[in-house]
């Protein structure tokens, strides 16, 4: 056979791909009835929902934060929650307390909010950081530890928080630790012209009404989970995954950068994608998968030095001088 015979051949998976392909396409879909746009966005939430990542969406009011997500959920056949974080919100608010039954003489603990498999965590930067807290063994270790006890989460479960980058009053700063069990931190931009026109064109032909459970539930929680674990096995080149250790070791040695990405940047770098792989139809990953994912990965777990800072370069810019440093593996 000649090598352009060869160069003909139709690629074939070695993973049966039409189960993440079935999925991605009904949820892309059902959103897609209400919002314009916003592409990245949902096709991040959904590589996320695939890799059993947490997400943190980052935009000025009114660009669909908190809309998309509730649209998220509602194409899923599972629980939802949504805790609006205030500046009095407690722990036990979150996660669940222990209530004395008078008739067992027993203390019984009653869920909190957290026990959903989707749970929407609205301007979560209104909370301080006892709050905050809260979050930590959750996102990490799908676990809930109260009096002594602990409650495993039902999966999938995904935890989308969304802040306002705008105001400043009556906020707190995310800790760290917690910034880092976020899988993304998507940055929603404004919709372009053409966009808004749609969005208002849609809005004109629902009377200015939104009802958001006409959408259909297009997928099971089991149907999740079945594609998450093949998500799991999509292969990674051994070269490849030096090629992600480089990036992020590179964080840590750039004089840009004061705090660098932790190895678990690394291990969510290849998650994430493993996960846009499967969604384009490929059971391996690639170089432009992994450049693709870098800045939603990486952008909230570095700290630029003060002088980037005042400069006003932003976390995108440094962590693409990054990957030009970087030799692309062939």
């Amino acid at each position: 056979m000649s090598t352009d015979e060869n160069q003909q051949q139709p690629f074939e998976n070695r993973t049966d791909l039409t189960g993440v392909e079935k999925l991605v396409d009904a949820i892309r879909s059902e959103i897609g009835k209400i919002i314009v746009g916003q592409h990245e966005m949902v096709d991040l939430l959904i590589a996320a929902l695939l890799s059993s990542g947490h997400v943190l969406i980052e935009g000025v009011p009114g660009v669909a934060k908190t809309l998309t997500t509730k649209l998220l959920a509602q194409t899923i056949d599972s629980d939802f929650s949504r805790i609006q974080f205030t500046p009095d919100l407690m722990p036990a608010d979150v996660t669940g307390t222990s209530v004395f039954n008078p008739k067992t003489s027993n203390f019984d603990f009653k869920q909190g909010p957290i026990f959903s498999n989707i749970v929407l965590i609205d301007e979560i930067n209104r909370s301080p950081a006892k709050t905050q807290a809260a979050l930590f063994e959750v996102m990490e270790e799908r676990q809930v530890t109260v009096d002594g006890k602990t409650y495993l989460m039902d999966a999938p479960f995904m935890v989308v928080a969304t802040q306002n980058p705008i105001e400043h009053e009556g906020t707190y700063r995310l800790p760290e630790a917690q910034l880092d069990r976020f899988l993304f931190r998507i940055d929603v931009p404004y919709p372009s012209l053409d966009e808004e026109v749609q969005i208002l064109v849609g809005s004109h032909k629902r009377k200015n009404q939104l009802n958001i459970q006409d959408l259909e539930k297009v997928v099971t929680a089991e149907q999740i989970k079945a594609q998450q674990q093949v998500v799991a096995g999509i292969h990674v080149e051994p070269e490849l995954m030096k090629y992600i250790a480089e990036i992020i070791q590179n964080t840590r040695n750039s004089s840009s950068v004061s705090i660098g990405a932790s190895p678990r940047a690394s291990v969510f770098v290849m998650k994430a994608a493993q996960a846009l792989a499967a969604m384009n139809g490929r059971d391996f990953i690639t170089p432009e998968d992994v450049k693709e994912v870098i800045n939603p990965v990486l952008r909230h777990r570095i700290t630029l030095t003060p002088e980037r800072e005042m400069e006003g370069i932003k976390p995108d810019q440094v962590i693409q001088m990054i990957l030009e440093k970087v030799e692309v593996p062939r």
